[in-house]
């Protein structure tokens, strides 16, 4: 395909890969509109091909870090660039499963997410593609691509380009990119290879945590009065130090956030790491674990890199739990081309602190000795757990946490020249400090603070440096190169401790002896941290005397601990269930030990089914004529609606056929102006005043009464109502004066 000789077929196919082609040539032939998705759209897209030069460089699709393989659920920032002096009007994008053709919608892998609307846009007949909003000239457009979810197998980022009338549509080279799954983080050991950081200056991030863990999306066992996320805690930190990971063993930090949600060991293990740290990182507790975010904003921090503490990591405990946990180990900011990642999109998938071997939210306390790694939590673990699926799929993940870069300080060295969102987010985010530097005095910028000097709450030291590049003038002095500020150690802080929101007491521990007086303990941990950082002063665990066996005679005896209770013992309602201990040692002088070895207790399951009760049938009606054919009713009420999936309501009326005698001509008549006559008495009585009775051969009536209540809200029911007889004359005949009664079908709209 030339461009001095394109038909108008040609033309049809440069359509189909990208809306600028269109805007540039006009064609009679079939409409554009006529081609849907149905027609193959995107399939087309996908083998057009064009005239292309071999070797051929001067566009290139670019995944934000080179990355080789995808993370399954992140995000990636993806742009289409052309090298200067090139440009292109044109463009379309789709990525695909290797070894797809695109004419299904499980062809394609993940989603692409617009920046710029003026720029971009999805293809209208190819959902899946990106294209230009606009068609003019232009060197480079951007795009978010979110990853497919695990086991998607390897994808491939296609690019066309159309730059005047020459299509690039490349199955290789620099316009496709091909990336496959990264074997799981959630391995042996956390899948992270800490390598050296070229990057320059310092950047500031801010991390958010989005928790997904409600009744909605994990409805197994959820617990309701209690759920929650316990305060984050974390750190910018270097290589040197690791905070927890896949395949290590748990910290007595990391165990105390893992079983009791406290981060106050953990924030002390951190700052004892000194320089390896760069920044701390806190977020409150989280109670309950979810609302919507137009109630509660979610938690945020901000923290800051360099080229030395390039690494973040942070956990937090989703309670209550045996020791459950969620966050990012040794997430490394730093990028190949020794710039700063713009942004980390991870899901999270709970992870075992392998110190307790509870396996339902509200397992009682069990240790775990010896202490096991620490591993992720899979749908095989065990039947009891909330997350178990026999079928072995993947857990949903919890909670989403979004590392955004927010500025960034000093020289920057970046392989990768900066993009106008780079530039944009680093323009003054806080005020620049006021420098009384001599023009004439040339310096880098200052490093960052080190560590306190002091670990107590005994006055300290912290300093930073600069370098001194150029004295301009030699008659005028520069200042120093070093600068120090007073500090203190972590949790040094005058805030009164009522600022600190303490948890409920955990239950009393089992008395330290069998026999006689000894202790017991219990805890409560931090939910909410004073706003300035600092330690809260309240207690957390108290300890009590306790006395078993008072009299400690030869009939004591010693038991073991009580072992877990059993399953209860209805499938719905209310049951029971037990526990058992066991006599270890029997009393010594050989009677029956007096310690209770047996607990019951009431349990409540789900509600049972409760079926519908109906109540007995009512006498059937008169029949509704007097001769010839008709019908008669009877009705039934419900005492007891269905709960719970219980068995439906039957019918609640039933008719029947009814015939009294053969009606003749003139008795038809006969009756006919009877009922009539009737009906004009009955419009009468409405509209008389006080009581107008209705006349009937040899006796006087009262005025029908009201109506009856339905005797059902839906479904079909009956109303009555009465006409009495007030007075009877004596030529009065029996049939043709009596009480009457009448009843009309009610609320038959179905329930």
């Amino acid at each position: 395909m030339t461009g001095a000789g394109l038909s108008s077929g040609g033309m049809l196919l440069l359509c189909f890969v990208s809306t600028a082609m269109c805007n540039i040539f006009a064609f009679t032939e079939e409409p554009l509109e006529r081609v849907g998705k149905a027609d193959g759209y995107c399939s087309r897209i996908l083998r057009a091909q064009g005239t292309r030069k071999e070797g051929y460089n001067e566009f290139r699709l670019r995944v934000e870090g080179d990355p080789e393989n995808y993370q399954p659920g992140s995000t990636y920032r993806v742009t289409l660039i052309a090298t200067s002096p090139s440009y292109f009007r044109g463009f379309t994008l789709i990525a695909l499963k290797e070894g797809r053709e695109g004419d299904k919608d499980e062809d394609y892998a993940g989603n692409f997410q617009i920046i710029d609307e003026e720029e971009t846009q999805f293809m209208t007949n190819c959902p899946p593609a990106v294209t230009e909003s606009t068609p003019r000239r232009r060197t480079s457009i951007q795009v978010f691509w979110t990853a497919p979810p695990s086991g998607s197998g390897c994808v491939i980022l296609k690019a066309s380009i159309v730059q005047k009338r020459i299509i690039y549509f490349q199955d290789e080279g620099s316009l496709t990119k091909r990336m496959c799954e990264k074997e799981s983080l959630y391995g042996d050991t956390t899948d992270k290879p800490l390598l050296d950081c070229c990057a320059c200056g310092t950047a500031k991030y801010r991390v958010t945590f989005y928790g997904n863990w409600s009744e909605k999306i994990h409805p197994k066992d959820y617990p309701r009065r209690a759920n929650h996320w316990s305060a984050i805690i974390g750190a910018s930190h270097s290589k040197n130090y690791v905070l927890w990971e896949y395949g290590g063993f748990a910290s007595e930090g990391v165990k105390q956030v893992a079983e009791l949600g406290s981060p106050v060991k953990m924030e002390e293990e951190i700052r004892q790491k000194g320089d390896d740290v760069l920044t701390v990182i806190k977020m409150k507790a989280q109670w309950p674990a979810w609302q919507p975010l137009n109630v509660r904003a979610a938690p945020s921090a901000e923290f800051s890199v360099d080229r030395t503490r390039h690494l973040m990591s942070f956990l937090t405990m989703l309670g209550p739990s045996p020791d459950w946990n969620v966050g990012l180990s040794a997430e490394d900011l730093c990028t190949k081309e020794c710039g700063w990642a713009q942004r980390v999109v991870q899901d999270m998938i709970p992870w075992d602190a392998g110190t307790d071997s509870g396996v339902t939210y509200e397992s009682p306390n069990k240790p775990t000795v010896p202490q096991e790694k620490i591993r992720p939590l899979t749908s095989l673990d065990h039947p009891q757990s909330p997350f178990y699926d026999p079928e072995g799929g993947a857990i949903t993940p919890v909670a989403r946490v979004v590392v955004e870069r927010i500025a960034r300080k000093g020289e920057q060295c970046n392989i990768v020249p900066d993009n106008v969102d780079d530039i944009v987010a680093d323009i003054a985010q806080e005020e620049k400090e006021e420098d009384d530097t001599p023009e004439t005095c040339i310096y880098s910028n200052w490093s960052p603070w080190s560590a306190c000097s002091s670990a107590t709450c005994e006055k300290g030291k912290r300093m930073r440096q600069r370098m001194l590049k150029a004295q301009l003038d030699l008659s005028v002095p520069c200042p120093h190169t070093q600068d120090f500020e007073p500090c203190m150690g972590p949790g040094c802080s005058d805030e009164d401790a009522s600022t600190c929101m303490m948890s409920e007491w955990i239950t009393w521990s089992p008395c330290s002896v069998s026999c006689g007086m000894g202790t017991r303990s219990r805890e409560r941990y931090v939910k909410q941290f004073p706003d300035d950082g600092s330690v809260c002063t309240l207690p957390t665990e108290e300890t009590d005397n306790c006395v078993v066996n008072e009299d400690c005679s030869p009939s004591s005896c010693l038991v073991t601990e009580w072992g877990e209770w059993d399953v209860c013992s209805a499938t719905c309602g209310l049951g029971m269930k037990r526990r058992e201990r066991m006599v270890k040692i029997p009393p010594a002088d050989g009677s029956i030990c007096g310690a209770e070895v047996l607990e019951v207790e009431k349990c409540m399951m789900p509600e049972c089914p409760t079926d519908c009760v109906v109540s007995e049938w009512s006498e059937w009606s008169e029949c509704n004529k007097s001769c010839g054919k008709g019908h008669m009713i009877r009705t039934r009420m419900v005492k007891l609606e269905p709960q719970f999936g219980g068995d439906p309501c039957p019918e609640t009326i039933q008719r029947r056929k009814c015939k009294i005698r053969k009606c003749n001509r003139g008795q038809a008549n006969s009756d006919e102006k009877k009922r009539r006559k009737e009906q004009r008495e009955k419009r009468r009585s409405k509209q008389g005043r006080g009581e107008v009775t209705a006349e009937h051969p040899g006796c006087k009536m009262r005025p029908w009464s009201s109506w009856t209540e339905c005797t059902k809200l839906c479904g079909g029911g009956i109303q009555e109502r009465l006409m009495t007889v007030k007075l009877r004359f004596k030529i009065a005949q029996l049939p043709s004066c009596k009480d009457r009664k009448e009843i009309r079908a009610c609320n038959v709209h179905p329930c």
